[in-house]
């Protein structure tokens, strides 16, 4: 799926150092070192294996070569299935500092490079690919010949040009040189300016492939990513504010923060491709090229142009304009809450909308949704919730468990396990329930983490109905950096690294890890069926299970601390509920039926199975909202249906 392959990046920040193309200031000692601490701190791989090496191994070529540009299938054929003798030597050198395996696939890349060098002549002949599509370019398998690899090479060209074109006939040149500016740099970096560097690039790849190869979030930091990574999770940043996506042949728009430059006026849209900055083109660079153009200083201008698909009638056509920003700060409100609500009989349905679990010294996701509800309770009678946590990554684990905490008593929330097996609950101790009655989680398969945790933990309890697509994301882990936030400035010379160290589980046990929440009412999401979550990851760590914890016995509790916990934590605690067990069939039935008979939302599954290109789902979100209009259609059912029982068993 393309949504896998695809570079995103936010253009934020002109704090981020210049990239430094040097390689980290590595010994085969410092790299043995790192591997064994990462290994020391994962949770589920301690000790390299066959399979890890063989990972590596295949790691390490997808880094060399991602786009499968260079090697043929017979220069790597060793590799890609390597022998028992193979790995075998791979894990001695591991033990003896020897990466040996690791500098033969190098030296096959650099008489890759040369043939490349060779081919590029005849791919400057070829006449150009007409209607040359991204999605050929897909799931690739590695080149049989040299013939073949010239084909790919020619219609990446061809589509990269399509869009270059479209800017002005002269930028066909400029375009054409800064490709091969970017291979030529690039190539440079891999063969180093020395040997010695040369064994510094092979070990900093080392180091990627190996940690990568443990699981999907386990990952290598150079210093100069690792001060990338650092800059994009802080909150305050200078720049447009819009994230962007490399699609080879332009960077499109998947995202607009909202208040920043780029929303204001609207200018810049969800699905914009850029294709020149300052009349500069960008089809061909790098994203992070691409980026250092976008990026200035706070009040200066900077002029994009765009490539904007613009409908009349039955046809579709784009139109190519520029649009002039101001640079500005931007503050990533990754605390934002939209608070809406839907006339109901005497009362209201409440929409909460929550995009993360942030807190900060001044407010926090938990007091910014009891501050709404209580808002929304000084004029309206409230019977139903709706929390809404489609788009929501997750956050801070603390607040997962206050969140939850506004519609439970006092229990277990969420547990956590260690790569030593510890398991520490977290729980919620106070009785700060805000909202009693009917409640609906609504998530989507882009729901992860803390998210997951929420409705899960919710869904344990009884205490809320899970609405949305099949499952969410299935993020169950959780890592640590070695670079802390405070010091980002302060960076390993030798490069940084995060590690898996574990998996969440909700009260039940259960953890998303992999298979994520299940609804239990399905309402497809416009993502419903794409490849989107944590098992389509390159190697996950699997899903596991825990005893329930309904019952809290304050095991992990240390003795000294216990009774004093038991003081204040020995009454009012949250019971397992059934109250939406009665009315679970007959509000899926009649779900079921409004879905077959509502016209638009059948048409909107249909473009989505359509679509190829992954936008941000807010750009669903709003007047076209049929998912989170037919969740308030359930809700209607569900609140109509409670009436009548209490009716009933009144009379």
């Amino acid at each position: 799926m393309l949504f896998r392959l695809i570079t995103f990046i936010w253009i934020l920040a002109t704090l981020t150092p210049s990239l430094d193309a040097r390689p980290p200031q590595l010994t085969p000692r410092d790299t043995k070192i790192k591997i064994e601490e990462i290994l020391q701190a994962h949770v589920s791989h301690q000790k390299l294996t066959e399979e890890i090496a063989a990972r590596a191994i295949q790691n390490y070529i997808d880094e060399l070569d991602p786009g499968k540009l260079y090697f043929l299938e017979s220069d790597i054929i060793e590799f890609t299935t390597p022998s028992q003798m193979l790995l075998e030597q791979t894990l001695s050198g591991y033990k003896r500092e020897d990466f040996s395996v690791f500098e033969r696939i190098h030296e096959v890349m650099l008489l890759a490079i040369e043939r490349r060098n060779k081919l590029e002549k005849e791919v400057e002949n070829a006449p150009l690919i007409k209607e040359a599509k991204a999605s050929d370019l897909k799931d690739m398998p590695w080149a049989k010949s040299e013939e073949e690899l010239v084909q790919r090479l020619v219609k990446i060209k061809s589509l990269q040009l399509q869009t270059a074109e479209k800017i002005s006939p002269e930028t066909r040149d400029q375009f054409a040189q800064r490709l091969i500016k970017r291979r030529l740099s690039r190539e440079s970096d891999l063969i180093g300016s020395n040997l010695a560097e040369r064994k510094q690039v092979v070990l900093s790849y080392v180091l990627k492939s190996t940690s990568s190869a443990l699981d999907s979030q386990t990952i290598y930091f150079t210093p100069s990513e690792a001060s990338q990574f650092m800059i994009q999770v802080q909150q305050k940043l200078f720049g447009i504010g819009a994230q962007l996506r490399d699609d080879l042949n332009g960077f499109t728009v998947v995202r607009v923060v909202e208040g920043s430059p780029a929303s204001q006026a609207n200018k810049l849209k969800v699905g914009d491709k850029i294709i020149a900055v300052d009349q500069e083109t960008v089809v061909g660079m790098d994203i992070i090229e691409a980026v250092e153009l976008i990026r200035g200083q706070q009040g200066s201008n900077v002029i994009l142009t765009i490539l904007r698909e613009t409908k009349e009638g039955e046809s579709t056509n784009e139109e190519k304009c520029n649009i002039e920003l101001v640079r500005g700060e931007i503050v990533l409100k990754e605390s934002r809450l939209e608070t809406t609500y839907e006339p109901y009989g005497d009362g209201i349905i409440a929409v909460l909308h929550l995009y993360s679990f942030y807190q900060d010294s001044n407010s926090s996701s938990a007091s910014d949704l009891a501050a709404a509800i209580e808002e929304l309770k000084k004029s309206h009678q409230i019977k139903g919730i709706i929390l809404d946590l489609r788009n929501n990554s997750g956050g801070l684990l603390p607040q997962a468990v206050s969140v939850t905490g506004l519609f439970i008593s006092k229990g277990i929330v969420v547990s956590v396990k260690d790569n030593n097996g510890n398991v520490q609950h977290l729980r919620n101790l106070e009785n700060s329930k805000i909202w009693d009655g009917p409640l609906i989680v609504l998530t989507a398969n882009t729901s992860a983490s803390a998210a997951e945790i929420v409705a899960q933990t919710l869904q344990d309890y009884g205490r809320a109905i899970v609405i949305g697509d099949p499952e969410t994301f299935g993020k169950g882990t959780f890592q640590t950096f070695t670079l802390e936030s405070a010091n980002f400035d302060k960076v390993n010379p030798k490069g940084e690294y995060k590690v898996t160290r574990g998996r969440y589980y909700t009260v039940s046990g259960k953890s998303p890890q992999l298979v994520g929440v299940k609804a239990d009412i399905v309402v497809p999401s416009v993502y419903s069926g794409m490849e989107i979550g944590e098992k389509y990851s390159k190697f996950p760590v699997e899903t596991d299970q825990i005893s329930a914890n309904f019952h809290d016995d304050m095991s992990d509790v240390p003795s000294y601390h216990r009774g004093q916990l038991t003081r204040i934590y020995q009454t009012g605690f949250q019971t397992v509920q059934t109250t939406y067990q009665p009315y679970l069939e007959i509000l899926k039935k009649n779900s079921e039926d409004r879905l077959v008979q509502n016209k638009n939302y059948q048409n909107l599954l249909k473009e989505i199975a359509k679509k190829e290109d992954f936008t941000d789902p807010t750009n669903f979100f709003g007047q076209n909202d049929l998912q989170l209009t037919e969740t308030g259609n359930i809700m209607k059912d569900l609140i109509y249906f409670m009436e009548m029982s209490r009716q009933n068993a009144a009379a």
